[in-house]
């Protein structure tokens, strides 16, 4: 199989059908027929996983796999990953706020790159008009800023869940709480390359956002001083 998309997914039982729809719409345009999508309900309390199980009926190409309990989005992705077919994977968020039609776009990057040179290939989607709140744009840009300057990850949004990437290559980086925020970085560490592609994002219509101030920001210090460690001491692949 050539691409599995990745959608980790916790509480968000309203946009697992709207989503499927149009990851499909979007696939077809593109002319992907090798493809499955790979649903992961993290522990969800709204009926997520139930919702993406009864669409599997409907949707051969889609598979669900469930947490018994919360373990964030960062392990909700690796366990996507995991249980992916295919060489390729593209990851997006499941509030609905990325747009399913700009993975060809992701695709088509890839297409345009020269042959990479032994190491890993990250296509990194970049938010570059966000529709959130003024809050979550400063911190973001923020954090953005001083993680570019510390890690040197030369990538202007790591935090958009847009994202294309050889499974093997992801499987061979170390795994922890947040990965998802350093995965620019991590594929520099192994002496990978980093492509960012504008791509467009929405505002949430459905759910409820699951991030705020404290949960994101604090957090990422105590990660972000982990893998400048991981830099510093750990051996290039």
């Amino acid at each position: 199989m050539d691409l599995s998309v990745v959608i980790p997914a916790h509480n968000e039982a309203e946009n697992v059908g709207p989503l499927l729809e149009e990851i499909g719409a979007a696939m077809r345009f593109a002319g992907a027929p090798s493809y499955e999508v790979v649903l992961v309900d993290d522990g969800s309390s709204d009926g997520t996983g139930s919702r993406a199980e009864a669409a599997a009926k409907a949707v051969p190409r889609l598979r669900v796999v469930r947490h018994p309990s919360p373990a964030g989005q960062s392990f909700a992705t690796v366990t996507g990953v995991r249980a992916a077919a295919g060489r390729w994977i593209a990851t997006l968020d499941g509030d609905g706020q990325n747009d399913p039609a700009d993975i060809p776009r992701l695709l088509a990057a890839r297409d345009a790159q020269a042959p990479p040179e032994g190491g890993p290939l990250l296509l990194a989607g970049y938010r570059k008009a966000r529709r959130d709140s003024w809050l979550k744009r400063a911190s973001s840009r923020v954090a953005n800023g001083v993680r570019g300057r510390l890690l040197g990850d030369r990538t202007p949004d790591t935090g958009c869940g847009l994202k294309l990437f050889e499974r093997e290559a992801f499987l061979a980086l170390p795994h922890f709480d947040h990965l998802h925020r350093f995965l620019p970085a991590l594929f520099i560490r192994a002496g990978g390359r980093v492509v960012s592609v504008e791509v467009g994002h929405r505002p949430r219509t459905r759910g409820r956002s699951h991030y705020g101030l404290f949960n994101r920001l604090w957090v990422g210090i105590v990660d972000m001083f982990g893998v400048m460690w991981l830099i510093k001491r750990g051996p290039r692949r």
